[in-house]
């Protein structure tokens, strides 16, 4: 897994391993990011439910002002702190150890961009959705990555669906404030 562009363009990330382990691909994350290209400048990224990193550390390397990485589990948080460094990319992040609601129902500052990439079925998209939605800034995007046979609400706070991409099995949702 590399990065595709940017000031990190083509450093190799460090993955996870394991069965549960299922990184985005490279032609989803490019995809992703060309949903997203005039958009990431200066922009303030969530990278929820984080895994390596790769998709807060790619928006990082395209000119992201700051990201912040969350991830319950211990090994995740060591291989994205891992990443930030090989990337040069640290001092523009912060790395969370905790699980999502507990980091969520504490008063950040605002997202411009959100990242949401879960383990699949397990219930945690529905969930966070909501909360996610309430931590965003009012021009802000949320992205969900899961199933293609996984429908989402078509409405997350102030968010409103505005878009499904199909990728074979994977669906990328972009959610967007309602008044924009």
């Amino acid at each position: 897994m590399r990065i595709i562009t940017g000031s990190a363009r083509g450093r190799r990330l460090i993955t996870l391993e394991g069965a549960s382990v299922r990184p985005t691909p490279e032609r989803v994350k490019e995809a992703l990011f060309s949903i997203l290209q005039f958009q990431m400048e200066g922009r303030r990224v969530l990278d929820l439910f984080a895994g390596s990193g790769q998709l807060g550390i790619e928006a990082l390397s395209r000119g992201a002002k700051e990201a912040v990485f969350v991830d319950a589990g211990k090994e995740p948080v060591s291989v994205v702190t891992k990443n930030l460094e090989s990337t040069g990319l640290a001092d523009r992040a912060q790395v969370m150890h905790m699980d999502f609601s507990a980091f969520l129902l504490r008063r950040n500052e605002p997202f411009d961009i959100a990242f949401l990439d879960p383990p699949y079925r397990t219930g945690l998209l529905e969930r966070a959705l909501p909360m996610v939605a309430a931590v965003m800034n009012p021009g802000g995007t949320i992205i969900c990555e899961h199933p293609s046979d996984e429908k989402l609400p078509e409405t997350a706070g102030d968010f409103v669906k505005e878009k499904d991409y199909r990728y074979g099995k994977i669906l990328l949702t972009l959610y967007r404030h309602k008044e924009l």
